[in-house]
């Protein structure tokens, strides 16, 4: 049976990661370009498509999961559009206005939302009924899957955007975000550090009480979305994850946080099985966007 082929859009803060896949997810064709302002990128988009249709077979559909605040309700006159987001140049911007042109199915989803698609499907997420994956790099956002459907409100969930406790004495940044200052963005995501400190946690070498303060952030996310999904595993991503010991005290400040209020099977001694690195690395976003355009593909 000739299988389908999907083209995949990544659309991340620093760069784009390009795929055409079979539906099965094999990739035959892929490509990075960095983020710049749409006039930049969405040639070069249309381009890579174009030669990759033309090398291989046209494409059935494409799945875009992509960096944010954008409209993701498929019954919108504005789906696909971005909105309030902080990014020069992309507030109006859609993907449809670039993809269009293919005259096929297209899904819009977030990033983050198609990270926890592609780890549920083939990562740390497998065998969970709901899975919560948040990246902590240049921004913050949590995606959430139940049985493989990605959820939402009337818009995409903002995680990055609550606002933990701050001591000021402990911590007197005021925060970086645009928007809300000394949110979780604002205090915690990698641009955050930076004007907090001049370096990131890794450059740093990941001094303890500099990966206390900041894991003590990322593990009021973590109880909240405990208390708020239940979900089966949760699963941190992102560049600001991978400074050493930061994943460990994320584990040993969220459990302090919950307080043995929550008892289920799913959160073992110390949460090292609960709270977990993305099995697919960095590869879990165009996984997910390969999944978003073969589910549109069939409907």
């Amino acid at each position: 049976m000739v299988q389908r082929l999907i083209g995949a859009i990544e659309a991340g803060g620093t760069k784009f990661v390009l795929a055409v896949a079979r539906e099965d997810g094999t990739i035959l064709q892929e490509a990075r370009i960095a983020t710049r302002t749409p006039d930049q990128c969405f040639p070069e988009v249309a381009q890579f498509f174009r030669a990759a249709a033309a090398a291989h077979a046209p494409l059935a559909s494409f799945g875009v999961a992509s960096f944010g605040p954008i409209d993701i309700n498929p019954a919108s006159s504005t789906y696909g559009t971005f909105t309030t987001t902080p990014k020069p140049g992309w507030a109006g911007a859609r993907f449809h206005d670039v993809l269009g042109e293919f005259g096929v199915p297209i899904a819009v989803d977030t990033d983050v939302n198609g990270a926890a698609l592609g780890e549920w499907l083939k990562g740390a997420g497998q065998g969970c009924t709901t899975l919560a994956y948040t990246t902590v790099g240049t921004g913050i956002g949590t995606g959430v899957v139940h049985k493989g459907k990605p959820l939402m409100g009337f818009s995409h969930y903002e995680s990055g955007h609550i606002q933990p406790p701050r001591d000021a004495a402990v911590d007197p940044f005021a925060g970086s975000c645009p928007f809300h200052g000394d949110c979780l963005e604002g205090l915690a995501a990698g641009p955050a550090i930076e004007a907090r400190w001049g370096q990131s946690l890794s450059e740093l070498g990941s001094p303890p009480e500099k990966v206390e303060l900041i894991a003590g952030y990322i593990a009021h996310l973590a109880a909240s979305l405990v208390l708020l999904h239940m979900p089966d595993r949760l699963i941190f991503g992102g560049g600001v994850m991978k400074a050493p010991g930061l994943l460990q005290a994320v584990r040993r400040q969220t459990e302090r946080k919950l307080a043995g209020y929550v008892r289920a099977p799913q959160l073992d001694p110390g949460l090292e099985q609960y709270i977990v690195a993305p099995g697919l690395g960095d590869h879990a976003g165009i996984t997910g966007a390969i999944e978003l355009g073969r589910i549109a593909a069939d409907q």
